[in-house]
């Protein structure tokens, strides 16, 4: 009887994840993991942080070192694009021209960072891989005026970096708000007024129109710049599963179980649009933690599992030394209990839908508060709103008074 392949295109946070879980829970045959990059999987967090500020340049961060992806016999292709797939034939063609045959195929091709079409845009550096932190790096001296197109995490993070580096730091952003996409208001202002205490020049609602020289054009203004890096968000690389027939909405459209609509092809992390059957929708994420947890629960449905993927949303953000972090989905809250003082270094808001029960949380520098909450997204019930709001109230009681309602 032939060994079975499980194939896995795209070596991110994803699919190394996806690959050990497959492992751990039991599949005994041959794991590939294909990578377009030449490196072996890291982290990317690391990437608009520690490897922009520290000093020396800090050690890549790896994670699944080789002797423990060679313990679990995890077979490492780097630097090899895939360019095709034959559903029908279950083979997947690499850019050298080689092919490579699977049972079940995993793809895990996460995104690449949007580009700007404007004319002088050729100069605009971008931040997703390690190759781009290191081109980023050097730039970031003392004096350097560096314009950050766009206020998203990353562009704010690499602000953060910036200004940490003592550049003069100018963020041009077309829309209204900081994080806008993330954030309910208070928050979105919150993180905007942070930045300028930090001496950062924001402006919202600018349209840039072009870059000639050392100048960056807006329909209103003109900014010096000695570099500019853009963080408008990303394109999932979907064009592998459209190209094979797949369904595609924004991205490779998958069930609660990373289903594709091919037979025996799945999709984990960013590339995705996944149910969540907690929210009873579909949803497009792109965050560290979805990105991991997602491989990992479809890397054990593809060894036999049978758990659907309903994690709690969450990410975090680090800028001018606060913490911020986010659970749940905002964009469904209808009111917000303020948990403590916006003013001081540590408060949290809990985000209620119209029946009450708790489907995010936003949370400075106070990480006891976001678990909680993530529990109480969790459990789905109804919370008494004055005592999430009331600093007394321990809330790993209310967490338990909940989940004995739940179970």
């Amino acid at each position: 009887m032939a060994t079975a392949i499980h194939l896995i295109i795209g070596a991110g946070q994803a699919g190394a994840n996806a690959a050990m879980a497959m492992r751990e829970a039991g599949f005994a045959g041959r794991i590939v993991l294909v990578g377009a990059e030449p490196h072996r999987p890291y982290e990317r967090p690391p990437l608009s942080k520690a490897m922009l500020t520290a000093d020396p340049e800090p050690p890549v961060p790896y994670f699944h070192d080789p002797a423990r992806m060679a313990e679990r016999a995890i077979e490492l292709v780097a630097g090899m694009p895939a360019v095709a797939i034959d559903a029908a034939a279950q083979r997947v063609a690499l850019q050298d021209g080689s092919t490579l045959p699977y049972d079940r195929l995993l793809l895990t091709t996460g995104g690449r960072a949007r580009r700007l079409s404007i004319p002088g845009g050729e100069g605009i550096l971008y931040l997703r891989t390690l190759d781009d932190a290191r081109a980023i790096r050097p730039r970031l001296v003392p004096g350097a005026r560096i314009v950050c197109i766009g206020a998203g995490v990353i562009g704010l993070e690499i602000a953060s970096s910036a200004r940490t580096r003592g550049c003069a730091v100018t963020v041009l952003e077309a829309a209204p708000a900081a994080m806008g996409r993330s954030l309910t208001p208070d928050f979105a202002r919150y993180m905007a007024d942070l930045h300028a205490r930090a001496g950062v020049a924001l402006h919202f609602g600018t349209a840039i129109t072009a870059i000639a020289g050392m100048r960056v054009i807006c329909a209103d203004h003109a900014t010096e710049a000695d570099c500019v890096i853009a963080g408008v968000g990303i394109e999932r690389n979907t064009e592998l599963a459209a190209e094979a027939g797949l369904a595609v909405d924004g991205g490779i459209v998958v069930d609660a179980f990373g289903r594709t609509s091919a037979a025996n092809v799945y999709a984990a992390g960013d590339v995705t649009a996944f149910w969540h059957p907690r929210f009873g929708r579909r949803l497009r994420l792109e965050a560290w933690r979805h990105a991991q947890n997602h491989g990992i629960a479809v890397g054990r449905v593809m060894a036999g599992g049978a758990a659907p993927y309903d994690d709690v949303p969450w990410f975090w953000s680090d800028q001018h030394g606060v913490n911020l972090q986010v659970a749940g989905l905002p964009a469904m809250a209808a009111r917000t209990v303020l948990r403590g003082d916006e003013t001081a270094p540590s408060f949290a808001a809990f985000h209620l839908d119209e029946g009450g029960c708790v489907v995010a949380a936003t949370g400075v520098n106070a990480p006891r508060e976001v678990r909680a909450a993530m529990a109480l997204i969790a459990a789905g019930r109804p919370v008494d709103a004055a005592a999430l709001a009331d600093p007394k109230m321990q809330l790993q009681r209310l967490v338990a008074d909940v989940k004995k309602v739940a179970s």
